[in-house]
């Protein structure tokens, strides 16, 4: 089975979670949690332990899945889970026709045979909808991104496909390892800077894109399993039309992050950056620097920086040397130097 934390995934803070949950114990006080850009959600999954409540919110509509899969309040039938998980292990491969996931992504991101069975498995799930809860359908196709994304023909992210002779077929339905049905955790898919006028915490954690690459881009073969919309693709990397593209990737970046501290309702703020704001890739270079967090974030209350060395994500294209990781905390209201 999957935990959460099975996915390769950009910017994952998973190497780091001693250490964050370390700093956040020691420096923090509080009984509800609200990860703004939760990703990959290990973070809210590693913290939950310690609070009553758990916001967590992410703009990409596969993310959302996975949190409602792993975290969701509903309850679900484990019979019913293992059911179709067997069902979908036994579909012959070789014999499913083509679909519109073998058509476009087959010889390309996955095998042709793994290609077909994943599309059929798609609509298999989305025939389910109408007989299975909310809850068990966020399992069954968490199950299936987590799959997939195991045995993708990438080096972990889908801006492009490696470009190779005959890709095996490897591709097995396994399933995720879901948490028992809580009131714990809330989820959310909105854009951060309206949600935070919405919603009170005691302790937020953010961990913002850092540079050019947009996520729902780099990820659009997962957004698209998810969403089924079946849009028309187009370039090499079979992408959609371009949607859901966050403004921090972009050069308003520190304005719109000044914009979130601002109206961010909690008592401590905890951000994480790292400092390829120097890197030489136009694409891998931060859309804010040090000095403008510490500048934004000082203007909250006091803000304490804590650094540590950490290898930087690198498709083997970016030389980057003395990469470092920082976590920002700031206890909201108090006056920096006391």
């Amino acid at each position: 089975m999957y935990n959460i934390s099975n996915r390769r995934y950009t910017g994952s803070k998973y190497k780091l979670l001693d250490w964050i949950e370390e700093l956040i114990l020691e420096n923090c006080e509080g009984e509800s949690f609200f990860d703004v850009f939760a990703g990959t959600g290990v973070v809210s999954a590693r913290m939950s332990k310690h609070y009553n409540s758990v916001i967590m919110n992410d703009f990409l509509f596969s993310n959302e899945i996975i949190y409602k899969a792993f975290f969701g309040n509903d309850k679900y039938d484990v019979h019913v889970i293992e059911k179709y998980r067997k069902q979908f292990q036994n579909i012959p491969s070789n014999k499913i026709k083509d679909n519109y996931f073998s058509v476009n992504f087959g010889d390309k991101y996955f095998s042709k045979n793994d290609a077909r069975l994943i599309g059929k498995i798609r609509e298999e799930i989305q025939k389910l909808k109408r007989v299975i809860s909310d809850r068990e359908y966020c399992i069954l196709l968490a199950s299936l991104v987590y799959s997939m994304d195991k045995i993708s023909n990438t080096v972990g992210h889908y801006d492009a496909y490696r470009k190779i002779g005959n890709i095996e077929d490897r591709f097995v339905y396994e399933l995720i390892n879901p948490e028992n049905a809580s009131d714990k955790f809330t989820i959310y898919r909105m854009d951060a800077n309206k949600l935070v006028k919405k919603v009170k915490a005691d302790i937020a954690f953010i961990d913002p894109p850092y540079n050019s690459r947009q996520y729902s881009r780099f990820y659009h073969v997962l957004e698209n399993i998810v969403q089924w919309k079946k849009p028309r693709l187009e370039g090499t990397a079979l992408k959609p039309e371009a949607e859901n593209m966050s403004e921090y990737c972009r050069s308003r970046a520190p304005e719109v992050f000044a914009d979130l501290i601002k109206n961010i309702q909690v008592k401590y703020i905890v951000v994480t950056y790292n400092n390829t704001y120097n890197s030489k890739s136009s694409s891998s270079k931060n859309k804010i620097t040090l000095e403008e967090i510490t500048k934004i974030l000082s203007s909250k209350g006091q803000t304490t920086i804590y650094e540590k060395k950490h290898p930087c994500f690198n498709a083997g294209k970016t030389e980057f040397n003395d990469h470092k990781e920082f976590v920002f905390i700031t206890k909201v209201g108090a006056k920096n130097g006391k």
